[in-house]
């Protein structure tokens, strides 16, 4: 039975007017679903453990890529503690949750036919794109795959949780020239990729003119291939940029173009002509057809000094107008929105080119077109050190573009391709595509990179503190050296270990008993190259004054305090308990 207004205490009010004002005004209102997994991390602290008999080490170099197998949610977290900050691009194709797919949640298949699918979808997305974004660099783009049926919730999310200041476009990408049909009646021949930005330092980069684009520049002179533009610039104003709204006398009969002398009238924001026009001469301003104020490309001195790149002709409405040379630069041009080349047909140059690599019959539905993965990946990042993380990696496409990107230009891209195992994707299907691009499949050349395997793994929460940090410590060896990125083994003890690579040297000490062993070890290690020290501590000392009189730049971190500070920030909605029982 409903209350009266009368009957609230003044406290209850005052609860009711806290709980409005804290309402959102506007964004996605969903019904959150529980999830198994994400639940299960209340109870379990998710690890990463190697697959050393499925590395694979086929180039000199010491750039390193990774396979992390299992639950979505549980690889973000623990790349949360290894990759906070390192990734500069995600690419990530999620189930596109059209009811007539085999998407799984809570084990239970979802489709058409369960009224809270879409709900569902969002707390599975809400849930793992919020792990996903601190794992950008500021400056890092995300790149999330989606159709018809969740692009307006996507959307609305992405902008709730990267900021709608950061959205950097969406294009849309015909994916399937001859069409899908639906009850619609209309074929669908696209796609979606929604470009954002981490931080508002966030570029996109440019892509290879097409031959379309290139027929475009079909004059040339002694600098190289050029086409007429209109000099008046679209959709600038003159109120943005009144010193680019200066006039310009032209002759058409004489195809003559002359800067008249101003002077800069900073009262009035405009430019004051010293000279008037000679016979023939008409004075012209940029203004638009409608008759708007516009501004040039051009500053006013540049337009002097580059008179010789402008020439006089009718515009569209048969009236003299100034056009000048737009070359044709090396560096690409900017991405238009609206993406339709042959290569980005996802039969022809995702199932079939799947088919060719693996001809033995393993089979993955709607594997994406290698081609459209490259230009996302070049949009997103000019940086060919990349590192890039797919979190659906599913067939593994986005691997194989990588090294593929990595063969075009000799960058040393890496990516981080993260699967569940469902149906043995990862073991059939995303491991031996990886294998075959490295290595070559028919007559296609091998592209040499070195990969290794990892699987996620829980450690049970104890009911002791210090019977879990034990725990947590044993089975972090091989998540330390992912995050270190030192896989090589120098020395090998139970007291600690010393892995290395070609800048820097990571030591995990079990025993702080054995600091005086592990100093001497480090010691006879006689090339200077720093150390990271992870020093086990059930007190989260990192015991700085034992290592004071060490003769090697160091850096000292205690675990396992340092995953459980992580983890306690990424679960704290779902693990109230967690900050008091780890305190």
């Amino acid at each position: 039975m409903n209350k009266k207004l009368e009957d609230y205490s003044k406290e209850e009010l005052l609860e009711l007017v806290r709980g409005l004002r804290s309402r959102k005004k506007f964004g996605l209102v969903w019904e959150e679903k529980q999830e198994e997994v994400v639940q299960l991390c209340q109870t379990e602290l998710p690890v990463l453990e190697e697959v050393s008999s499925l590395a694979i080490q086929a180039h000199e170099n010491p750039h390193t890529n990774f396979i992390v197998e299992g639950d979505n949610y549980h690889s973000l977290s623990a790349l949360n503690y290894t990759h906070a900050g390192k990734i500069d691009v995600i690419y990530a194709d999620p189930p596109y949750n059209t009811g007539n797919t085999s998407w799984v949640y809570n084990n239970k298949i979802i489709d058409k036919n369960d009224t809270y699918r879409h709900s569902k979808w969002l707390s599975f997305m809400e849930k793992r794109l919020r792990l996903a974004k601190p794992l950008l660099k500021p400056s890092g783009v995300i790149i999330v795959t989606i159709d018809d049926y969740e692009i307006a919730t996507l959307t609305l999310l992405m902008n709730e949780i990267f900021g709608e200041d950061n959205r950097l476009g969406t294009v849309v990408i015909k994916n399937n020239p001859s069409g899908r049909s639906t009850a619609s009646g209309f074929s669908v021949a696209h796609e979606y990729a929604l470009f954002y930005g981490n931080q508002p330092t966030a570029k996109i980069g440019r892509l290879k003119r097409t031959e379309t684009q290139i027929a475009r520049y079909k004059e040339k002179d002694d600098l190289g291939f050029f086409e007429w533009v209109n000099f008046r610039k679209h959709g600038g104003t003159r109120s943005e940029s009144p010193k680019m709204y200066y006039p310009i006398y032209i002759n058409y009969s004489q195809n003559s173009i002359r800067i008249p002398n101003v002077v800069w009238q900073s009262a009035e924001k405009e430019w004051k002509t010293l000279d008037e026009p000679n016979s023939g001469e008409i004075v012209v301003y940029p203004v638009d057809d409608a008759g708007k104020d516009r501004r040039w490309k051009w500053s006013i001195e540049r337009a002097r000094s580059e008179i010789s790149e402008m020439k006089v002709a009718l515009d569209r409405k048969n009236e003299p107008a100034v056009y000048i040379k737009s070359r044709m630069k090396d560096e690409g041009m900017l991405p238009l929105t609206w993406w339709d080349k042959t290569e980005y047909s996802a039969t022809a140059y995702g199932t079939n080119l799947l088919s060719k690599i693996m001809p033995d019959g393993n089979r993955f539905d709607y594997p994406k077109s290698l081609h459209a993965v490259i230009d996302c990946l070049k949009v997103a990042t000019t940086n060919n050190n990349a590192l890039i993380l797919d979190f659906f990696a599913g067939s593994g496409t986005t691997g194989h573009a990588v090294l593929e990107l990595n063969r075009e230009d000799g960058g040393n891209r890496q990516f981080i391709l993260c699967t569940n195992n469902e149906n043995k994707i990862a073991e059939t299907i995303t491991y031996p595509r990886i294998k075959k691009v490295i290595e070559g499949y028919g007559n296609v050349e091998g592209i040499p990179a070195n990969t290794r395997y990892f699987r996620t793994s829980l450690v049970s929460r104890q009911k002791t503190d210090d019977q879990t940090r034990v725990e947590l410590v044993a089975r972090s060896t091989d998540m330390i050296c992912l995050r270190e990125d030192t896989f090589e083994k120098v020395i090998e003890t139970k007291l600690f270990k010393i892995f290395g690579n070609q800048d820097h040297y990571s030591a995990i000490l079990f025993d702080s008993d054995a600091i005086v062993l592990l100093k001497d070890a480090l010691a006879k290690l006689d090339d200077g190259k720093p150390v990271h020290i992870y020093v086990f501590s059930l007190s989260n000392d990192s015991y700085e004054d034992d290592f004071a009189s060490l003769n090697r730049p160091h850096e000292l971190r205690p675990i396992p305090e340092s995953i459980l500070e992580v983890y306690r920030r990424i679960f704290a909605s779902g693990v109230k308990n967690t900050e008091a029982q780890y305190a």
